[in-house]
C-alpha cells in the first residue's frame, strides 16, 4: 500500500501552482522596497494559482490592487510570461525578462521622487 503524504502538487490529476521562485521574488521585493521608502505603496499580496502567478500591490491594505506583477509560463514563448498590469486591467509591459518588465515601474519612482 503506498503511504505517500498528501500534496496539492501530486493529487490525482491536478497540475502544480505557478509561483515565482527565489531570483523573481527578490527582483520584485527589491523595487516594491523602493516603492514603500518613497511612500508610494504600503502593502503587498501573493497568489499562486493554476496557470498564474501574482504578486498584487497596495497602496492602502484595504483597497484593489493598484499594480499587478503576473508571471504566466503559458506565454514563455510568445509575448512573454512577466506582465505589469494597471488597476484598469491594462498592461502596462510585457516581456520575457523580469527586470526589464518592472521598469515601468521604476518610471513612476523616478517621478514619486522628483514631486
Amino acid at each position: 500500500m503506498n503511504m505517500q503524504p498528501h500534496s496539492p502538487f501530486t493529487a490525482g490529476t491536478a497540475q502544480p501552482q505557478v509561483a515565482f521562485d527565489r531570483r523573481e521574488l527578490s527582483v520584485i521585493l527589491s523595487v516594491y522596497g523602493r516603492m514603500v521608502a518613497a511612500g508610494e505603496w504600503r502593502d503587498y499580496g501573493i497568489s499562486a494559482l493554476r496557470e498564474v502567478a501574482i504578486f498584487s500591490v497596495f497602496r492602502r491594505t484595504a483597497e484593489h490592487p493598484i499594480y499587478r506583477i503576473e508571471k504566466r509560463p503559458k506565454l514563455r514563448g510568445k509575448q512573454g510570461m512577466y506582465s505589469v498590469v494597471g488597476m484598469d486591467g491594462r498592461i502596462l509591459k510585457r516581456g520575457h525578462d523580469l527586470r526589464t518588465v518592472l521598469r515601468v515601474l521604476e518610471r513612476k519612482l523616478i517621478r514619486a521622487v522628483e514631486n
